[in-house]
């Protein structure tokens, strides 16, 4: 199949800079961006067909930024429910795929950017993105028959849209509830970030979300068995070297051979010593405060300065890119509602500050001895101001009762 522009692995990792932008879909601009990977039956899905709900490429002024819902229908005899998340994180590969044409994050944080000379180029369509989709889900893939693909960027219809897709998010983190890391044989890895971040690996567990969110045990079991060389994979536990940080011997040894020896350490559950590398495409990120000795999290959606001082732009990329960073990690926020959320490191218990949306959301998670003690920006902007609460509050980090 011919394109505009040229399509293949090797775009992988390209950037789109803010000097060759020529417009950008989602991102954190944009309230309104998702998408959405569902199964559909054989006799519901016209192979091939690509519709767009609202202004297209070329009609939107330059230098914008848009929002977007995308929605790949496929289907296949052998296709069930639970593979759905491994073709819905399938859509930040392929489209990667496509020169000058950046996509980063997933569900609804996805962030899109289109360049300047792949415009020049004839990328001037959404159709042309829907087409690559088209060829790849199948051609690599074989177990998938038929694709369709719709582009919405239609605000309204966006924000429509996106209510339903929120909900098959929830259903499928529900999913993993319940299962610990004790009673399974084996925990999963993925490697699709490094087109982005070359020595990043991410190992998901019952108890560990991928970073980026997308991705539970369940559907890293999904995606090893659809493609048994791809970039999801069994990891095997091993031997518990740590039991409070979360260190597995196994683990160890797919990090050190995965990340081509840039990291040979893993503590799965905590913010020091060893921690998980971070790729790029993170919902959040959990920083550690020293002057308070608490833990603060920071969302990609969250639009002002942290407590510190430092936007979620600027923290990023300072831990971003496959690095261990000691007292930074990337995470799913789903991650605040497992057992073993920063296990090595106190908890919840040691967690002071997170922005209130995602405090308002965590609310059935968080014990209701901690959830006053938490401090958002309504209550702290600074850290002068943070410690002032913690005070009032009797946090546990100020008499360090916190393990």
């Amino acid at each position: 199949m011919k394109f505009n522009v040229e399509v293949g692995p090797q775009f992988e990792g390209e950037r789109v800079r803010k000097d060759d932008l020529y417009i950008e879909f989602g991102g954190p601009k944009v309230g309104a961006k998702v998408e959405l990977a569902t199964i559909k039956k054989m006799d519901e899905v016209e192979h091939g067909k690509i519709t767009i709900i609202g202004p297209d490429i070329g009609d939107l002024a330059e230098g914008g930024s848009y929002p977007l819902g995308v929605q790949v229908e496929v289907a296949g005899p052998e296709l069930d429910k639970d593979m759905e998340p491994v073709f819905e994180r399938r859509i930040h590969q392929y489209c990667n795929y496509i020169e000058g044409f950046m996509h980063s994050a997933q569900r609804n944080d996805v962030w899109i950017r289109i360049s300047k000379d792949a415009v020049k180029k004839g990328l001037t369509s959404l159709e042309e993105v829907g087409k690559v989709l088209v060829y790849l889900y199948p051609s690599e893939l074989p177990i998938i028959e038929k694709v369709a693909v719709t582009f919405i960027t239609d605000s309204k219809k966006v924000e429509e849209f996106l209510p339903s897709a929120l909900t098959v998010y929830k259903e499928r983190d529900e999913r993993v509830k319940g299962l610990t890391e004790e009673v399974v044989d084996e925990f999963y890895g993925c490697t699709l970030c490094q087109s982005f971040a070359p020595t990043h690996v991410c190992i998901i567990t019952p108890e560990r979300v991928s970073l980026c969110g997308a991705v539970n045990w369940f559907d890293g079991r999904a995606a090893s068995k659809i493609d048994p060389y791809g970039p999801q994979f069994v990891v095997e536990k091993g031997e518990l070297l740590d039991a409070n940080t979360t260190i597995y011997s196994k683990v160890n040894e797919v990090v050190a051979e995965k990340s081509m020896g840039a990291s040979s350490v893993f503590c799965l559950h905590s913010v020091f010593g060893n921690p998980h590398t971070s790729c790029g495409c993170f919902e959040s990120i959990a920083f550690y405060i020293p002057e308070v000795d608490g833990v603060g999290i920071l969302t990609r959606d969250f639009s002002g300065e942290s407590v510190n001082g430092s936007p979620f732009s600027t923290m990023a990329g300072e831990l971003s890119g496959g690095k261990q960073v000691e007292g930074y990690i990337g995470m799913g926020v789903e991650y605040l509602r497992s057992p073993k959320f920063l296990k090595g490191d106190g908890g919840l218990r040691r967690v002071v500050w997170m922005p209130k949306v995602v405090k308002e959301r965590m609310k059935d998670s968080i014990s209701p001895e901690m959830f006053d003690k938490i401090a958002t920006e309504e209550h702290a902007k600074n850290i002068d101001e943070l410690t002032e609460f913690l005070n009032k509050v009797k946090h546990p980090v100020m008499s360090g009762e916190f393990s």
